[in-house]
């Protein structure tokens, strides 16, 4: 049986294409090994990339709700606010149309406004300046109440009509005109309403006795 001449064509055409075999399988092995390591770093990245995307979106909705709450937080405040502020405003107005109405003893009113002032005021000589209606109705009578009530004397009272006055209550001042006391009924309501309102507010629950609420308590 003859053997095989490894030198002739056939031989060497043969180990040759198996040598390519062999390189190619290596080629193809090494390709899938580099697909697997990019397929599994993209893999990586993209579920980077999605749990990231997923924080970011709960970050914002999570943002987005409280953001949500305060401007809810805010817009209450404010409505409640506003409410409470609409209610006192409503009862100032009540007490000035009540005031206006007249519906009291206005010489009891005149003597009591009168005598609180003075009690305040040193000196003994006081011009009280009165409503041309009210000086028409109890001018006369005015001045001896008023001095019992102020439980000082000597008091020299002088007592007459403003015709620039149109409301109930009276003005107390020096004789010189030096020092004056506002004691009129929607003047006396103005300058004590503050305070009045923040009663109001804490005795009726409007709001806590502690509690600020831009400035409505």
């Amino acid at each position: 049986m003859a053997t095989p001449n490894q030198n002739s064509p056939d031989a060497l055409s043969e180990e040759i294409l198996a040598e390519a075999k062999r390189e190619c399988d290596e080629i193809i092995r090494r390709a899938q090994q580099g697909s697997a390591s990019l397929l599994a770093a993209a893999t990586a990245k993209a579920e980077k990339i999605r749990r990231d995307k997923l924080e970011a979106a709960q970050a914002e909705a999570t943002r987005l709700s409280e953001l949500t709450l305060a401007t809810i937080s805010v817009e209450t405040g404010r409505l409640r606010s506003a409410h409470i502020e609409a209610i006192l405003e409503n009862i100032r107005e009540e007490a000035r149309r009540q005031l206006l109405a007249r519906d009291f003893d206005g010489h009891e009113a005149i003597v009591t406004l009168a005598a609180e002032a003075i009690r305040r005021m040193p000196g003994t000589d006081f011009v009280l300046k009165i409503s041309a209606a009210d000086h028409a109705a109890f001018g006369d009578k005015l001045a001896e109440g008023i001095r019992q009530r102020a439980g000082r004397s000597p008091l020299n009272l002088t007592v007459f009509a403003d015709p620039t006055m149109t409301d109930g209550g009276v003005v107390i001042q020096f004789a010189d005109g030096l020092q004056i006391w506002d004691n009129r009924l929607l003047s006396r309501l103005d300058r004590l309403w503050p305070e009045l309102r923040r009663q109001i507010a804490t005795q009726t629950s409007l709001v806590e006795k502690n509690e600020s609420n831009g400035g409505v308590a």
